[in-house]
């Protein structure tokens, strides 16, 4: 058994197919494992830079600003105090990493459930090649509206050609990426996936079983 995909040329032709073995696809289990991927993967994106002084690191001494008593106001033990301006700051953030760990088995499991359902879903093109002589967004840009995609697409290829990198750049809705680099959070993230032959090899040997 196999699921077979339409395999466009750059004028948005039919010109075949393409059949992806059954058992490489996962349709009734990941789900979770792709929550804990997407989540894990947005965690990663998070710079952890946030800082705040507390009372030990604000300049001052421990002198009291006044007396306990005697004078109708509050009582104040110290000018770092986290009520006063120019004071410290309670309970803020500091520098911390929020990278989350996340097993092999179940980082493919979730890539290998997503790229399942972007199929099952009709989301993914096949195309021949997107070989460019030369570096120019307006070619790309005609294969892009060839293929009918809304709503921008993610191009994966097999390596990232400088002529190819140079022609998606200016175009804000298309992202390129290399079969190799290609993971759950960029499967989701766009409606439409246009993957190169070459590329779905790659794909095809990174969702089999056997590299577990």
């Amino acid at each position: 058994m196999s699921k077979s995909l339409l395999v466009k040329n750059k004028d948005g032709k039919d010109v075949g197919t393409y059949n992806v073995p059954e058992d490489l696809l996962e349709y009734d289990k990941g789900d979770h494992a792709v929550h804990e991927v997407v989540v894990a993967y947005q965690a990663h994106q998070r710079a952890g830079t946030a800082s705040t002084l507390s009372k030990s690191h604000v300049s001052g001494s421990g002198k009291k600003p006044w007396k306990q008593k005697g004078l109708g106001r509050a009582r104040a033990g110290y000018k770092q105090s986290p009520i006063w301006r120019g004071g410290a700051v309670a309970h803020g953030p500091h520098p911390r990493t929020y990278k989350k760990k996340i097993s092999k088995k179940i980082a493919k499991l979730a890539f290998r459930r997503s790229f399942s359902a972007k199929i099952l879903q009709n989301e993914i093109i096949l195309i021949e090649d997107l070989n460019l002589d030369s570096p120019k967004t307006k070619e790309l840009h005609k294969i892009y509206s060839n293929l009918n995609v809304k709503r921008g697409c993610l191009f994966v290829v097999d390596e990232v050609c400088p002529n190819l990198f140079l022609s998606s750049r200016n175009i804000q809705e298309i992202e390129l990426i290399s079969a190799d680099l290609l993971n759950t959070y960029k499967l989701l993230l766009y409606k439409t996936v246009v993957l190169t032959k070459t590329a779905m090899n790659v794909i095809e040997k990174r969702l089999s079983k056997e590299s577990d």
